[in-house]
């Protein structure tokens, strides 16, 4: 029974802020986001990496394996975005597949670690966060615009607030208290306000192909939850590290692939996009639960 209490405290906030997000969202469809999402990534994400990414949360050897350990799953998820895409008689797999590729581990999978497994998890989470924060700046626009540019990266808060929590991991030097404090204060902010605009985001994003999406979403959270525990095995790894590396790795799209598309490709490209996402996070509220139950079953 204590399982079941658990799974609750943890999926139940979550689930509950994205559905203000959505009635927010229903109530006045002309709700302005920007806010948002200028906050999330020029203020909330930096914040959020260096306080997660604390040597007090973990080590700089667990940050650094759990971060090539993801690195092999996206290896993982885009081999199998390719076949699922050929299947589907994709013409432009290339620019389809990072919604595929890269999933939501911020907005959803970082909170929901947090509440799994305190702030170890935290800080666990938050290493195949940074490496996905990473991924949509340079993969992801790469599939998207099919050119690579240095300029995206570099004019990106959140990647020098990684350099920056990589130093303090490397050095083992803790942060100054009002330094904790203020980013722990904005992590917090950061994590209410994303999963908000997730469940306005489902207000405004639409299926144009039900049946593609379907598939397309299958490919990222059941198939992606499987690559992560055959890792889990591969590796022989155990203990709640493990459950968040599973937990990361059945989250849906990420919303910020339909912002890179929106930017990059064209409108079909984007239209597909919106409906994978769309369609995996509703998914999701399935296939999460029974993840998250697994992983607090067997790696706690």
């Amino acid at each position: 029974m204590a399982i079941y209490i658990k799974l609750f405290e943890v999926l139940f906030p979550v689930f509950f802020v994205v559905g203000i997000g959505y009635y927010l969202g229903k109530k006045n469809p002309k709700i302005d986001t920007k806010f948002i999402t200028n906050f999330a990534a020029n203020v909330g994400t930096p914040a959020m990496i260096i306080y997660a990414l604390n040597p007090v949360n973990i080590s700089f050897n667990i940050f650094i394996n759990y971060f090539w350990y993801y690195a092999i799953a996206i290896c993982g998820f885009i081999f199998t975005g390719i076949i699922i895409l050929y299947l589907l008689n994709t013409k432009d797999i290339i620019r389809e597949l990072p919604p595929l590729t890269m999933p939501n581990t911020g907005n959803m999978g970082l909170p929901i670690c947090l509440f799994a497994y305190g702030s170890q998890g935290l800080g666990v989470s938050a290493a195949i966060s940074a490496l996905i924060i990473l991924c949509h700046f340079t993969l992801g626009v790469f599939l998207a615009d099919r050119k690579f540019s240095f300029n995206v990266i570099l004019k990106s808060p959140p990647f020098y607030a990684i350099i920056v929590a990589i130093i303090l991991l490397y050095y083992d030097l803790e942060l100054p208290g009002f330094v904790e404090n203020t980013t722990f204060l904005l992590m917090y902010a950061t994590i209410f306000l994303i999963l908000m605009s997730l469940g306005i985001a489902l207000t405004r994003l639409k299926v144009f192909s039900l049946n593609k999406a379907v598939f397309s979403s299958i490919g990222r959270v059941i198939i992606g939850p499987i690559i992560g525990y055959l890792l889990i095995l591969y590796f022989d790894l155990e203990g709640f590290a493990a459950g968040v590396l599973l937990i990361q790795c059945s989250m849906p799209s990420a919303v910020l692939n339909y912002l890179v598309a929106s930017m990059y490709s064209p409108k079909k490209i984007v239209d597909s996009v919106a409906s994978t996402i769309v369609v995996s996070t509703l998914m999701s509220f399935i296939t999460i639960p029974l993840v998250v139950f697994f992983a607090l079953k067997y790696f706690s």
